[in-house]
């Protein structure tokens, strides 16, 4: 039967073999999400100068984006960039790194971090700066020897990139108080010895190129990070070092390997 002042059918019966009722209220409660078990907690990483955190998304690695560490590794400059993920949990910024399983090989690559406030797709180089939110001293962590091998065997990098504690991170600089994210001098030293020298402006492929290529491939987000490649000199650690990284205009970072 119709109701025209409720504008509903009420049930009293089928009609053309449908059933006919009023809709039914959700309860408030069974609106709620709920999960099989807790969620892992949000990664995030500090924001110097504010107590607020920054929530990671997703981790983005260029590989070889420095001309002498390409040819320390066998590359060839002139090849277009390619990227390697990391999960965004490997993001830490306790200032240590526990010596990972399964290798004998780890290696430091320093590199500087750009995060990223907003994102989106086929960003263009000339608009890809205006999505960076900050800045951060980063040390992508690597099992060389996995690497190797699985490089032998033409088969992804995950368990050499991806491990836990692999994406060390200082505090995020906001972008405003970066006078110059394209150069400045980039360090790394491992017990008080210099391993890794550079300068920003010897990346092959520039901040804004990096985001615009990756927004060619994915739907870039806010919270993403951007390992934006090392200098040469990458190196091996072992438990007990400490490696103290710096950027200019960036600031500090300095990891104990336990």
């Amino acid at each position: 039967m119709w109701n025209g002042r409720a504008g509903t059918f009420f049930r009293l019966g089928r009609l053309h073999g449908l059933l006919l009722e009023p809709p039914r209220t959700t309860p408030q409660k069974a609106l709620a999400m709920s999960y099989v078990f807790d969620p892992v907690p949000q990664p995030t990483l500090p924001i110097k100068g504010s107590d607020k955190l920054f929530p990671v998304h997703r981790i983005y690695c260029v590989g070889r984006n420095y001309a002498e560490h390409t040819k320390e590794m066998g590359g060839d400059t002139k090849d277009p960039p390619f990227f390697f993920q990391k999960n965004a949990s490997n993001a830490r910024s306790d200032g240590k790194f526990p010596y990972p399983s399964n290798t004998s090989n780890v290696h430091h690559e320093l590199e500087m971090v750009v995060a990223l406030k907003s994102g989106g797709t086929n960003i263009k180089p000339e608009d890809a700066m205006r999505h960076v939110f900050g800045y951060a001293v980063g040390i992508d962590m690597t099992r060389r020897d996995l690497q190797d091998a699985a490089k032998k065997l033409a088969r992804p990098w995950e368990v050499a990139k991806a491990f836990e504690f692999s994406g060390p991170c200082g505090a995020l600089v906001p972008a405003e108080q970066v006078k110059s994210p394209s150069k400045g001098a980039i360090w790394l030293d491992v017990n008080g010895q210099r391993r890794q020298t550079g300068d920003l402006e010897q990346m092959i492929w520039d901040i804004p190129n990096q985001i615009a290529f990756l927004s060619g491939l994915f739907e870039l987000k806010a919270g993403d990070l951007i390992f934006t490649g090392t200098p040469s000199g990458v190196g091996a650690i072992k438990k007990g070092d400490v490696m103290t990284a710096h950027i200019d205009g960036v600031g500090d970072l300095e990891v104990k390997v336990t």
